[in-house]
């Protein structure tokens, strides 16, 4: 790809991480139909392990169908483009540890701030949760770099296709 090509798409990524982030932001913190709406009067918090994912999945036809997604999958399927973008943006970011290490930061510091605002739980079940999903978006852009990879033209290919039509082997 050309040095050109190279510059725009990762000023792509940039404009599509900052707006990724402007929306999640939205919906983590403004967001009316997520009950962000009103400041609660207490610190809410869970600090045990699987705790509310086996909430959810108990009372799941009580809390239902579009709470269950929202709580479980939604918190999942959130945090994946922040593992995709990231590798985009710089190469330091395609190391899988340092990924991981970013989406786990970013998923605390989004725990912390919905509890000191007051607009939303701090939940280690969310935090577990977001990381998967940052780990997901990881390996989803490792596996796109590959096939596209796999499917780009090599150099030595040309080559050797070249020297067989000029009477090479």
């Amino acid at each position: 790809m050309k040095r050109q090509n190279k510059k725009r798409l990762t000023k792509a990524g940039w404009l599509l991480f900052y707006l990724y982030i402007i929306i999640l932001s939205y919906f983590l913190f403004f967001s009316e139909h997520y009950g962000r709406e009103n400041v609660m009067k207490e610190y809410h918090y869970n600090l045990e392990f699987f705790k509310e994912i086996k909430r959810f999945i108990k009372y799941r036809e009580l809390l239902g169908f579009e709470s269950f997604v929202v709580n479980i999958l939604g918190n999942i399927l959130a945090f994946a483009p922040f593992g995709f973008l990231l590798p985009l943006l710089k190469i330091k970011y395609r190391k899988f540890f340092y990924t991981t290490f970013l989406c786990l930061l970013f998923s605390v510091s989004v725990e912390l701030v919905q509890l000191l605002l007051k607009v939303g739980i701090f939940d280690v079940d969310d935090i577990m949760m977001n990381t998967t999903g940052g780990i997901i978006g990881y390996v989803s852009f490792m596996i796109f770099n590959l096939l596209l990879r796999i499917f780009k033209p090599r150099s030595n290919i040309k080559s050797f296709e070249s020297t067989k039509t000029r009477g090479g082997n």
